[in-house]
């Protein structure tokens, strides 16, 4: 790390054409969420050594079986943003429900929302593999001073006014988008402190890397058992790389920074996809847009698609320009 690097503090100061609307505003939510990044980081950290991991015996609205570290890390969150007091309402992938939030007056004057996914890829906990934090944030539709609905939840992902992640893996990074570029900061453990590491990411318009969970290739439509094959030709520049951890942080920070293609496209078991359009879907394609990347359901952008419901599914086709335009050739 060079002598001098910002940190991420200093960069929101320095910028203060990052956000669209109010600064102060903008750094008190960033400030929450990294400041929780951190307490989940320290706690996965210390992992192996306290009775922290495993399951609690519980499923969470998704049908999955919750670790202790996701309901830690879903509780930390929610905390930290609620303490704030400047979020009106969060959607949890833990929680059935949307979360609303009345500010300290009891008003419910808060501008912002945000969806988060508090710890995603848990199951990877146990045997000490990257996860992270994935997160969004929207300004409310709903007249402020009003109680918070799941209109302020349920806009496209091109209304996002930031998103971002954290990853817990041999370092803790905090990567973030306001729609002015992608900017990653890596935390120094010893004095608490994020410092700019990766100034304006860009993804790369091509790679050598695809990333998909090929256990499942006998349920994928033929398109994308077309894809694939075709990825895996003896050709000039083929065949690519397979890389897969099942972990949507680390594979498509992964995608970002060495270029490739992750995509989780519909099954027979899963039409609609795994993944949540809220607060998985929207945040990084969000970030991928922001870094000249590209990412679809198969057929249509990302962003552009109107939620339906909080925790909606949706395949997912995201990473380099050019390999992500050729997928959809065999989509089609």
């Amino acid at each position: 790390m060079p002598n001098r690097t910002l940190t991420l503090g200093e960069f929101l100061i320095d910028r203060p054409e990052e956000f669209e609307y109010d600064n102060a505003e903008l750094g008190q939510l960033l400030n929450a969420i990294r400041l929780a990044g951190k307490v989940v980081s320290h706690e996965i950290r210390k992992a192996g050594l306290v009775d922290i991991t495993g399951t609690i015996g519980s499923t969470n609205v998704q049908g999955e079986e919750q670790k202790k570290l996701d309901v830690f890390a879903n509780e930390a969150f929610i905390n930290t943003l609620t303490n704030r007091d400047i979020v009106c309402g969060i959607v949890s992938e833990e929680n059935d429900e949307m979360i609303s939030i009345s500010g300290s007056d009891n008003r419910n004057r808060n501008k912002y929302v945000v969806v988060m996914d508090p710890l995603d890829g848990s199951s990877n906990i146990d045997v000490n593999i990257t996860v992270g934090t994935i997160f969004g944030i929207y300004r409310r539709v709903s007249p402020v001073g009003t109680p918070v609905t799941e209109e302020d939840f349920l806009q496209p992902g091109n209304l996002q006014v930031a998103a971002g992640f954290i990853a817990y893996g041999t370092s803790t990074m905090m990567v973030y988008t306001t729609g002015n570029g992608v900017n990653g900061f890596t935390l120094n453990p010893a004095i608490g402190t994020y410092y700019l590491s990766h100034p304006n990411i860009q993804v790369p318009t091509k790679g050598n890397i695809y990333s998909v969970n090929e256990g499942g290739y006998v349920h994928f439509p033929q398109g994308v058992k077309n894809y694939i094959k075709y990825v895996q030709q003896e050709e000039e520049d083929r065949p690519y790389t397979s890389r897969y951890v099942g972990s949507m942080v680390a594979d498509v920070w992964r995608t970002i920074l060495l270029g490739g293609i992750y995509f989780y496209p519909p099954s027979t078991g899963k039409p609609d996809g795994k993944l949540r359009l809220l607060y998985e879907c929207n945040p990084f394609a969000f970030l991928l847009e922001q870094a000249g990347g590209v990412a679809t359901d198969g057929t249509q952008r990302i962003l552009d698609i109107k939620p339906t419901d909080i925790h909606q599914r949706m395949p997912f086709f995201g990473g380099s320009k050019e390999m992500v335009e050729k997928a959809m050739t065999f989509m089609k």
